[in-house]
């Protein structure tokens, strides 16, 4: 599988929902695979909060392999060997695109809390303008996951003619309360953390002890990305053997787990980014700017796919279902599938095997 790893400067000012201008920006993007001579073979992937540009293979310089490896690639659901995928990394990300800690020009000063708050909107605008200045107009799939699949969604609305089809996994179409409410908890955790200095800390400030607050509003975010069974099948009540039980702080196999996964996550995401990200995740709806979800919904032409997991306690299978009937009933195309998966938010990143050849068939 080719691989090229990449990124766009832009000049001109990108006009966002807010009304604040960002100028310039760059975009950090891979893509997989090879474009045909009418650039009629390209699919787009989106990533979540915490995902990157590399969805799949193996980077040059790069150990860590994409977060998406096991769908695309050669002969995959996803045929690197057929199609040219692209995925780029959102503006806020912090893996190469311009984020909070990029320079403010014309300083060399980072935005900090300057930056512009940003929306789904501002994102999958940014992305079309790459595509754009690429020479691509039309896509043949947009395919996404849980913020991945907001941005799927709202490529559907704003940009009714670009794809063929829209295929959105573990998301919804506006941010509830409860997840909201998950988002809480992280972000007051990084405002409260002494060493966040109300977004005044140096450019990689946390790369050898990470920061404590991200750390611990992680953990809210990955009980909401698992389920009580697939916690219960990979910790059970199994306590670390030389932790003492009647020790204060002795811990269960679970805890550890979360400690050591969050603190290694901290130290590599900024959280400025992270705290931007949920933003627009928070203040995500397809609704906003229409007078109505059915005025918005009307503009779509592409085929809807929708897949959901039952297991779900972060976008619940119910909100992907009232979606799909909202679609059906406006008569929009529009398909619908509940996996059935004890695993939880992330099912839609660790058993691909359970949904790929829905994939697969999508795309044929």
């Amino acid at each position: 599988m080719k691989i090229s790893t990449k990124q766009a400067h832009f000049s001109s000012p990108l006009y966002l929902e807010s009304g604040r201008i960002l100028e310039p920006y760059t975009i950090a993007y891979e893509t997989y695979g090879e474009l045909n001579s009418d650039n009629s073979n390209v699919i787009l992937v989106c990533h979540a909060l915490s995902g990157s540009h590399q969805a799949a293979g193996k980077a040059d310089g790069s150990n860590k392999v994409g977060w998406w490896d096991d769908l695309i690639g050669d002969g995959k659901a996803v045929d690197t060997t057929k199609y040219f995928v692209i995925c780029t990394n959102v503006l806020g990300s912090c893996f190469g695109s311009t984020c909070p800690m990029s320079d403010n020009y014309p300083s060399h000063q980072p935005f900090r809390l300057k930056f512009p708050v940003l929306t789904i909107k501002d994102m999958v605008k940014a992305q079309m303008l790459l595509l754009s200045s690429l020479g691509i107009y039309k896509l043949k799939a947009i395919i996404g996951g849980s913020m991945g699949g907001m941005q799927a969604l709202q490529f559907a609305v704003e940009y009714p003619n670009l794809s063929e089809h829209i295929v959105s996994l573990a998301a919804t179409d506006e941010t509830r309360a409860w997840a909201i409410a998950f988002n809480k908890v992280a972000i007051e955790a990084i405002r409260q953390d002494p060493r966040f200095q109300d977004g005044n800390y140096e450019k990689d400030a946390f790369l050898e002890n990470g920061l404590s607050g991200l750390a611990i509003g992680r953990i809210a975010g990955h009980i909401s990305y698992l389920s009580p069974k697939s916690m219960d099948k990979k910790f059970a009540r199994d306590y670390v053997s030389n932790d003492g039980l009647f020790e204060l702080f002795g811990r269960y196999e679970v805890e550890r787990y979360m400690e050591y996964n969050t603190a290694n996550f901290s130290k590599y995401f900024d959280p400025l980014s992270y705290l931007y990200i949920v933003k627009a995740i928070n203040t995500f709806s397809l609704q906003r700017g229409y007078d109505s979800k059915e005025e918005a919904i009307s503009r779509i032409k592409s085929d809807i796919h929708l897949i959901s997991f039952s297991s779900d306690y972060l976008f619940f299978p119910s909100e992907m279902k009232e979606f799909h009937e909202l679609l059906i009933a406006n008569n929009i195309s529009s398909t619908y599938e509940d996996v059935q998966s004890d695993y939880g938010h992330d099912a839609f990143l660790v058993e691909v095997n359970k949904f790929e050849d829905k994939i697969r068939t999508i795309l044929k």
